[in-house]
C-alpha cells in the first residue's frame, strides 16, 4: 500500500494512493498516528483502497509523508563506491549523524540554497520509516520493526559538513531532507536490499546503484541504533548514498539555483525539486 500525506482545500490529511488517485484515509491525526495504530487500521484502509474512488492525485499537494519525525538519523559512508570517491577507509563501525526536523521538505517543493553557501550537494537515499520500533532489536527483529520505505535526498552543504568533526550542521539546513512521494509499506516492497536507486541533475544521471551494495544493511542499522535508543513510529532512517556525488567529481559540481534534482528508487517512485536561492 502507498500512504501519503497531502494538502487539499486548506487541510492536511493522510491518504491512500491507488493509481492516479488519492483516497482520504479517514484517520484523524498525522502519519505518525496512522503508523502507530496500523494493526488496527490496516483492514479498513485495505478495504478503502480496494473500493477505489478518491480524487486525482494531481489535484492535491503531496507533503513529506512524515512531516515531523521524532528522530531523523542518517548513516554515512555506507556504499563502497562512495567510500572510495570520498578517499576514506571502510568504517569498522557504523557512522551516524542526525538531520534536524526542520530540514524535512515535501517531495516536489523547492530546495533552498542558504545565503552565503556555495557547496550544496545531492545524495539519493533509501529511507526506512520505523513502525513498531522498539529497543535492543536484533537483526532478526528488524524487518518487523519497519513500517515502510520512501525516497529521500540527503542534501548536504559540504563546507559546513566538514567544518568540524560532527556532520549534523551541514546536513540539517532548512529544506535539506526532502522525502516521499509516499511511504510504500514493507509488505509491498519485499526485499529492501535489492532496489535500484538513481539521482539526476538537470536530466544527467549522476548516481546509479542498488541497495544490495550497502556496507551495513538495514537490519544491521536498526540493530545498531536500537542499542541506545527506542525507535518509535515515524522515525526516519536515511540508509546511505552511493557514489557519484558532486563533491567527488573533477571538477566538483555543486548545485546552483535553477538546477533540478530528481531522485528515484525502484518500486517507490521519485522525488524532484528545483534549487532556489534563499529569499
Amino acid at each position: 500500500m502507498k500512504l501519503a500525506t497531502y494538502t487539499a482545500n486548506g487541510q492536511t490529511r493522510t491518504g491512500i494512493v491507488v493509481g492516479d488517485a488519492i483516497i482520504d484515509s479517514g484517520v484523524e491525526g498525522t502519519m505518525i498516528d496512522l503508523i502507530r495504530d496500523w494493526d488496527k487500521l490496516k483492514p479498513t484502509l485495505e478495504a478503502k483502497a480496494a473500493a477505489g474512488g478518491g480524487v486525482p492525485l494531481a489535484s492535491v499537494k503531496l507533503e513529506a509523508p512524515v512531516q515531523r519525525p521524532g528522530k531523523i538519523f542518517a548513516i554515512g559512508l555506507n556504499y563502497a563506491d562512495h567510500i572510495e570517491e570520498s578517499k576514506m577507509e571502510t568504517p569498522q563501525r557504523q557512522v551516524w549523524f542526525t538531520k534536524a526536523q526542520t530540514s524535512v521538505n515535501a517531495p516536489y517543493d523547492d530546495i533552498e540554497i542558504a545565503t552565503g553557501t556555495m557547496t550544496n550537494d545531492y545524495e539519493v537515499e533509501l529511507v526506512a520509516v520505523i513502525g513498531k520500533g522498539g529497543k535492543h532489536l536484533g537483526v532478526d527483529d528488524a524487518p518487523s520493526a519497519i513500517f515502510g520505505y520512501c525516497v529521500g535526498n540527503d542534501v548536504t552543504e559540504r563546507m559546513w559538513q566538514h567544518a568540524g568533526p560532527q556532520w549534523s550542521l551541514g546536513k540539517s539546513f532548512d529544506t535539506h531532507a526532502p522525502m516521499g512521494p509516499w511511504i510504500v509499506t514493507a509488505d509491498d516492497v519485499g526485499d529492501p536490499h535489492d532496489l535500484g536507486l538513481r539521482c539526476f541533475v538537470n536530466g544527467e544521471k549522476r548516481q546509479d546503484s542498488n541497495s544490495k551494495h550497502l556496507v551495513f544493511n538495514i537490519w544491521q542499522q536498526v540493530e545498531h541504533l536500537s542499542v541506545g535508543m527506542t525507535l518509535e513510529p515515524g522515525d526516519c532512517l536515511f540508509t546511505g548514498t552511493p557514489g557519484g556525488v558532486g563533491a567527488a567529481m573533477d571538477p566538483r559540481q555543486f548545485l546552483k539555483a535553477g538546477d533540478v534534482v530528481r531522485c528515484e528508487i525502484d518500486r517507490l517512485g521519485h522525488i524532484e525539486a528545483k534549487m532556489v536561492a534563499e529569499s
